[in-house]
């Protein structure tokens, strides 16, 4: 068996056998990674605290024939308030969530794992609910699915822009609206965020705005990736409470 480090974020685990686990990472250099920490559920085990969802953590591993079997793992950084705090965990649990369902296997992505990575320490850092909406929309840019949102894609105008509506790629007009609302701050808080305007948004987006904005970001990527995010339903549950 081949040996090999790397970096990864580990973004769900899974029980396996009586005192192991199943980790899925996303990692620098390859992508998506499915891989058995033995051991990890023991209370002597090394590095089973290090291998928490959303944990970013530097890798050495055994390639395996089905799964590949980790050796090491030590923390990269600390992100202690994504443990503490339920709101933080549950926005980072989304972007855990993405990065599971549009990863993969063997096919690394530097941009995706940055991204990932960026994402989740200003998270940990400010606990922003912004982040969610500035990492889909980054998402949302590199696989070039980003909506429309100057002018109406049914007829062009740019005036009076009241809806959205994803499958159509874009916002529509009161004249053609269908799909959803969206508002005029909204608007502009996802006209900042792809045009890679992401501090201003983080920096100067109301309570309203940003709820609005934040919901409809789930639904974007949801279109995109065409299933439902668990974690994103928790979380407005709980933020609902």
């Amino acid at each position: 068996m081949a040996l090999y480090r790397d970096d990864g974020v580990v973004l769900r685990t899974y029980r396996l056998g009586e005192a192991d686990r199943i980790v899925v990472f996303y990692t620098r250099s390859h992508g998506k990674v499915r891989a058995v920490a033995k051991g990890v559920r023991r209370t002597k085990s090394k590095f089973g605290a290090r291998l928490e969802p959303a944990s970013i953590v530097h890798l050495q591993l055994y390639e395996g024939r089905n799964l590949d079997i980790v050796t090491q793992a030590e923390s990269v950084g600390p992100l202690p308030q994504l443990r503490t705090d339920l709101d933080r965990f549950g926005r980072a649990s989304v972007l855990l969530e993405v990065i599971d369902q549009i990863g993969t296997e063997g096919e690394p992505d530097p941009m995706l794992f940055k991204l990932l990575t960026g994402a989740l320490t200003e998270l940990d850092r400010a606990g922003n609910p912004m982040v969610v909406p500035a990492f889909v929309a980054r998402v949302l840019v590199l696989e070039g699915v980003q909506p429309l949102l100057e002018a109406c894609v049914h007829c062009g105008t740019e005036v009076d822009l009241v809806a959205i509506d994803l499958s159509e790629g874009g916002v529509l007009c009161r004249e053609h609206r269908r799909g959803e609302p969206i508002s005029n701050g909204a608007r502009a808080v996802f006209e900042h965020l792809f045009e890679g305007r992401v501090r201003q948004v983080l920096e100067a987006t109301s309570e309203p705005v940003a709820s609005e904005v934040e919901q409809m970001a789930s639904r974007m990527i949801e279109q995109h990736i065409e299933r439902r995010l668990k974690s994103s339903t928790v979380l407005h549950q709980h933020l609902a409470t």
